[in-house]
C-alpha cells in the first residue's frame, strides 16, 4: 500500500523564458504542474483597471475606429 503523500499548491511567478524549464523539471520529478487561465470578463475587467477602453463619441465614431 503506497503511503499517504502530503501535497501542497504553490504559486509561482516566473519570466515566460523560464517555464520551459520549469515544465521539464517538474515532468521529471513527477509533479503536476497547472497554468492558470483568465476568463474573457476577468481580461475585460483587467483593461478597464489598466485603462485601455475607447468611449466613441457617436455611431460614425464608433465604426470609424472599428473599420480603421
Amino acid at each position: 500500500m503506497e503511503a499517504l503523500r502530503n501535497y501542497q499548491k504553490v504559486f509561482v511567478t516566473l519570466p515566460d523564458t523560464d517555464i520551459k524549464f520549469l515544465r521539464t523539471i517538474s515532468k521529471r520529478m513527477g509533479w503536476e504542474m497547472k497554468k492558470e487561465r483568465k476568463s474573457g470578463i476577468d481580461k475585460g475587467l483587467e483593461d478597464i483597471r489598466k485603462g485601455n477602453v475607447f468611449r466613441a463619441k457617436n455611431t460614425d465614431d464608433l465604426l470609424k475606429q472599428i473599420l480603421g
